[in-house]
């Protein structure tokens, strides 16, 4: 495609899966150009850059992006240690962008793609033509820019769930801005340690970034007095609300769910179950309260840390006909895998351009942003995707075809579809709640909130 028309192939954004795609794309010799809002690469990353990861550096590399740096003098980190976000944008991330050279360009935010001459109404000539990619610059000044395909790697960080069990911000969250949060603390900030020493805070959510704040504050508790948690869960607590323990074979995110029982048990943290929320109010004392939909409430908070997931934003690609699953946002044939509601494991089998392809030929969302609204991706997953995308744009159609990948079971169990039965437990026997079967390489016919743009890989 690229090498018949001599246009780049776009790739939005340079966070980790982005910055693959590009290196891929440059393997194979085809011209690619990557596009980043923020003022260097890994934007996203560097926000949550305090976290540390539950992967290690050899699940967080990508073998073709090493290929690329290697002639730099790049050092690759110990293999088996856990970097923080930081230490991830600052040791692999931005040396591969800057490996890339002129490919990436920065603080260029992409606000809309179409075919060029052609509305998403349009069938006449529409495959034979163009995108056509309207960009926007740091200073205001508009750019249009032209492309033979699209990966959009722009990730779900900037677009947060609220804290309204409908999906929708609960009345209220709006008025109270002021004291809410949608990020894992940073505890070593001493602003925003004292924003949360001695307070009554809740935290919202159920996933990894959740158990992050919790052991967090849990921590904080210890030394400041008079710190507490109220966490809000919209299901009850299982067996498994704590993950897989022991049992996951990322140790480190085992640990993490550990972590956060442990402040359940030692009385740094309330749990408040089967708690939908419908309001944040404001007390006449000025603290806060939640309101749940059945008229519970919960009193006296200080601050409110939502954690209810990420979701993608899709309103730049408005003139593209994608074909998107009508709950999760993800693509139709990749969303059965990863659907919450069936695979509360986590599990999907390695993917790669059969899923992610879409009625518009050449366009392909990849990284978090393919999973829409589930919280299961794994960087691993995303570095296969823009290997196997790369190849299909290059017309190696059989090398796209062999998707193989090793991933570990995630150890965590109860989707989102047992939200409605608070003592529901799940069934263990050969699920992941038992002993996880050691890790398989699959062929073609990946997973807590574990999206690399929470921190939680």
């Amino acid at each position: 495609m690229t090498s018949a028309t001599g246009l780049p192939v776009l790739v939005i954004g340079a966070g980790p899966i982005g910055l693959a795609a590009a290196a891929h794309l440059t393997r194979r010799g085809l011209p690619a150009l990557v596009l980043e809002a923020g003022p260097a690469a890994a934007a996203a990353v560097r926000e949550w850059g305090h976290v540390r990861l539950f992967s290690t550096w050899a699940e967080l590399l990508d073998p073709a992006a090493e290929k690329l740096l290697a002639p730099t003098g790049w050092t690759r980190p110990d293999a088996a240690a856990y970097p923080t976000g930081a230490d991830w944008a600052e040791q692999y991330l931005q040396p591969l962008a800057d490996a890339l050279g002129p490919r990436v360009r920065y603080n260029t935010r992409v606000t809309g793609v179409a075919r060029s001459g052609r509305d998403r109404v349009v069938d006449s000539g529409r495959d034979e033509q163009p995108f056509t990619v309207h960009l926007t610059h740091a200073d205001g000044h508009e750019e249009r820019i032209t492309a033979a395909a699209v990966i959009d790697a722009s990730g779900t960080w900037n677009t947060p769930s609220p804290a309204g069990a409908d999906g929708l911000p609960a009345l209220g969250e709006h008025a109270n801005t002021a004291h809410l949060s949608y990020r894992v603390p940073d505890l070593d900030d001493p602003q925003v340690r004292a924003r949360y020493a001695g307070r009554r805070t809740a935290v919202i959510g159920s996933g990894a970034s959740a158990f992050t704040a919790l052991a967090a504050l849990a921590d904080l508790a210890k030394t400041e007095p008079g710190t507490h948690t109220v966490w809000v869960l919209r299901r009850g607590i299982t067996g498994s609300t704590f993950g897989g323990g022991t049992a996951d074979q990322l140790p480190a995110r085992g640990a993490l769910g550990q972590a956060a029982k442990a402040a359940v048990e030692n009385g740094h943290a309330t749990a408040l179950t089967g708690f939908r929320t419908t309001a944040i109010k404001k007390n006449t004392d000025g603290r806060l309260a939640l309101v749940a939909e059945d008229g519970t409430r919960t009193e006296d908070l200080d601050e409110v840390i939502v954690l209810t997931g990420l979701r993608p934003d899709l309103s730049f690609l408005g003139e593209l006909r994608l074909g998107l699953d009508e709950r999760l946002q993800a693509p139709t044939a990749l969303a059965p895998l990863i659907d919450p509601n069936q695979h509360s494991c986590g599990t999907v089998y390695p993917h790669g351009v059969n899923e992610l392809s879409h009625p518009e030929q050449g366009v392909h969302l990849v990284g978090a942003k393919s999973y829409g609204r589930a919280p299961t991706f794994l960087a691993l997953t995303g570095y296969e995707q823009v290997r196997s995308v790369a190849a299909h744009l290059a017309g190696d159609h059989d090398d796209a075809q062999r998707v193989e990948l090793t991933l570990p079971e995630t150890g965590v169990c109860g989707g989102a579809g047992l939200f409605d039965q608070p003592d529901a437990q799940q069934d263990t026997e050969g699920g992941c709640c038992a002993t996880p079967a050691a890790p398989q390489l699959i062929s073609l016919g990946t997973a807590p909130q574990s999206s690399c743009s929470t921190g939680a890989c």
